[in-house]
């Protein structure tokens, strides 16, 4: 059993809790995900199984998409209303105050992560650190917001936003609040999004069998094939470097052998190519 489930996550669970349900349901060892959904959040979570827990590497560049909700008036020491209130301060704005905030995020802007995360910073895991009261420095970095919808409802804010890998919702959240001269935190999060992966198509760990997983060989539709003899397909198994003597191509390719199975995904690498994956 190799491939992918799409499940549906509720609230008040880790994305350890469904990889662990996932493994006991059906009984496998490797199980794995590809990024992580705060407790609180619900929505899309990708879970890898069998060898594909060495895919997770295709995921990596998705961006993906968010419903939410954000709270004004007061600031959390993580960003979201699970933690605790560390400042409030009253807030008033119009719908061009909003505007002019988002005229300056969207559609790039440099981004400081939440103090609670997983970015590690010489070593030491950001949320580890605030944990302990001592919070990390963490430096911003350039994320994309390819759009973002909102309704404003008195003190929050309800939105839909499409985003870059590596952006942080919580950190929108933090910064349109201090941008309204106020404070703003998460209070609802649902991932509809990953990539061409939907919501829709996900269910619960309840509702999920095994008709329900995506095979890993389907996770390569549109990559390009080339074939090779039983000689060279031995040495893929063992992880040769290909070069420009087996192809010529300047993009991720399979290789397959004579029969059409699927053997290994290369990658290229310096005008060679590296194996990246065996199937």
């Amino acid at each position: 059993m190799n491939g992918i489930f799409l499940v549906n996550k509720k609230a008040g669970l880790t994305s350890h809790d469904i990889v662990y349900q996932i493994r006991k349901k059906f009984n496998i060892k490797k199980v794995g995900h590809t990024g992580t959904l705060d407790p609180f959040a619900t929505g899309l979570l990708i879970i890898l199984v069998g060898k594909a827990t060495k895919l997770a590497f295709l995921f990596d560049e998705l961006d993906k998409q968010y419903d939410g909700t954000i709270v004004l008036g007061k600031s959390y020491d993580t960003d979201d209303i699970t933690g605790e209130v560390i400042n409030e301060a009253p807030v008033s704005f119009t719908e061009d105050d909003l505007k002019a905030i988002l005229n300056r995020i969207v559609p790039t802007y440099k981004q400081i992560p939440p103090s609670y995360s997983a970015i590690k910073k010489a070593g030491v895991k950001a949320y580890e650190a605030a944990r302990s009261g001592k919070p990390l420095d963490l430096p911003a970095r350039e994320v994309s917001i390819y759009n973002f919808t909102y309704q404003i409802n008195k003190q929050t804010i309800d939105f839909s936003t499409h985003v870059s890998k590596g952006t942080y919702i919580r950190s929108i959240a933090r910064d349109i609040g201090l941008g309204l001269n106020s404070f703003g935190a998460l209070s609802v999060l649902n991932r509809t999004n990953i990539g061409a992966y939907s919501q829709n198509m996900s269910k619960t760990v309840e509702d999920t069998e095994l008709p329900d997983l995506i095979d890993h060989t389907l996770l390569f539709e549109g990559v390009k094939k080339i074939v090779l003899n039983d000689y060279f397909i031995k040495l893929v198994k063992n992880g040769v470097v290909l070069d420009k003597r087996q192809t010529t191509l300047n993009e991720p390719f399979i290789v397959q052998d004579e029969m059409g199975n699927y053997i290994a995904y290369y990658v290229p690498d310096n005008q060679q190519y590296k194996l990246k994956y065996l199937f």
